[in-house]
């Protein structure tokens, strides 16, 4: 009986981190889906819109890189809960004061906040299932997180097409005040409790660069997901562009787009979960991923007279493809110790998605240099290359006892 009720409040975590998750995916993306019907709303002129666009992206992008470093230090300090609780507070909050902005500067600042809260939200999720769930199933726990949350982008698609930018905004503020309801039945993990109270270091992001070896763990780490952000955040968000550059039939829709990329991104994530514990090896699912983003985006980018379906179709297996991004947490956090775990699998995450900005502006550059399409191709082969290189590099963890610490 004893077992039971404990193998159900471990499922409970998990039920309730997959929720926190499509809740943080939802506040995530909503603004680029209602960014231009907002900067009409609020009196942005059409010149402006991509300018300040990228105003308000670029503040929301500077607090998800500060807050994974604060929420990481505060998960190994203080507790994952302790993350989860005061991370979906802070940005549902931000968000529902978002429905009250009337110019671009608060806009953005409300923004900047609510990235500083979304920063948390899966690196904590990811740590607490990870060390609560035993080593041989915790792969289920973490696909499942994953695959659940990432549908938060197609409720946003929808929400946006249903109800004025204002409400969108509202609804995911007042999912994340409900969900703060459903965490109170939630328990810290048993492992992070047992370390509490050593005197060894805890979320001490230095120790990340205090050995070269720990250094280039953790470099690694960030490497193998470097092609998810250039998929989702130039091949599809371009569409446009792209679709002329292929003298598309039609011209292509990046918000369609990105809706099919996202239903592949979490089947994506069931795809890699069960491959990885199919073949008891994390990194041998990663490395398949990353054949099928070269097949599919090649594809895509060589597709000539491309028509509007085919597009949606290629850009859900290219979702397919890139959708590992809960393996690549779980390798991340599966490869440092308990003290240091949380802090690696908050910021990973964060400066992958950070990372997109070196990406576009060497893919800036090369498109000046040899055009769209063969700069596309180069970028997404480049970034390919660099994560199965880091593959390499990292030890299998998918069985790994995570009851140790680093030292």
């Amino acid at each position: 009986m004893e077992q039971s009720a404990n193998s159900r409040k471990v499922w409970l975590l998990v039920v309730v981190a997959s929720l926190g998750y499509f809740v943080d995916i939802y506040d995530l993306i909503i603004f680029s889906i209602v960014r231009v019907q907002s900067f009409r709303d609020i009196g942005i002129a059409d010149e402006q819109m991509r300018s300040e666009g990228e105003f308000v992206l670029n503040m929301q992008m500077a607090g998800l890189l500060i807050g994974g470093v604060i929420w990481g230090i505060i998960a190994d300090k203080y507790g994952r809960l302790k993350v989860l609780f005061g991370s979906i507070l802070l940005y549902s909050l931000a968000n529902i004061y978002n429905g009250f902005v009337q110019d671009v500067n608060t806009y953005a600042w409300v923004r900047f906040i609510a990235g500083i809260g979304l920063a948390g939200e899966l690196g904590a999720g990811i740590t607490l299932v990870s060390e609560t769930m035993a080593k041989g199933k915790r792969g289920y726990g973490t696909m499942i997180v994953a695959a659940v949350g990432v549908l938060g982008a197609i409720l946003a698609y929808y929400v946006s097409e249903w109800f004025d930018w204002r409400t969108a905004y509202f609804v995911g503020g007042g999912m994340g005040v409900c969900l703060l309801l459903l965490r109170v039945g939630t328990f810290e993990s048993g492992l992070f409790r047992q370390q509490e109270h050593t005197t060894v270091a805890k979320g001490n992001i230095a120790m990340l660069f205090a050995k070269k070896e720990r250094f280039l763990r953790y470099v690694y780490c960030l490497c193998i997901g470097l092609p998810i952000w250039f998929v989702v955040g130039v091949l599809v968000t371009q569409a446009p562009e792209i679709g002329k550059a292929l003298s598309a039939e039609v011209p292509l829709s990046a918000g369609k787009g990105v809706m099919f990329t996202y239903l592949g991104i979490s089947l994506g994530d069931v795809f890699a979960g069960l491959v990885a514990q199919w073949l008891k090896s994390r990194k041998k699912a990663v490395f398949v991923c990353q054949v099928m983003i070269l097949l599919f985006s090649i594809w895509y980018l060589s597709s000539t007279g491309i028509s509007e379906t085919k597009f949606l179709w290629l850009a859900f297996l290219m979702g397919l493809g890139v959708g590992y991004w809960a393996t690549f947490v779980t390798i991340a956090a599966e490869q440092f110790g308990t003290n240091l775990r949380a802090t690696v699998a908050t910021t990973a995450p964060n400066f992958v998605r950070g990372a997109l900005i070196p990406s576009t502006l060497l893919y800036g550059w090369l498109v000046s240099q040899f055009g769209i399409l063969h700069a596309a191709i180069a970028v997404t082969v480049l970034l390919s290359g660099i994560a199965i290189f880091a593959l390499s590099k990292l030890k299998e963890s998918f069985n790994k006892d995570l009851d140790y610490m680093e030292e």
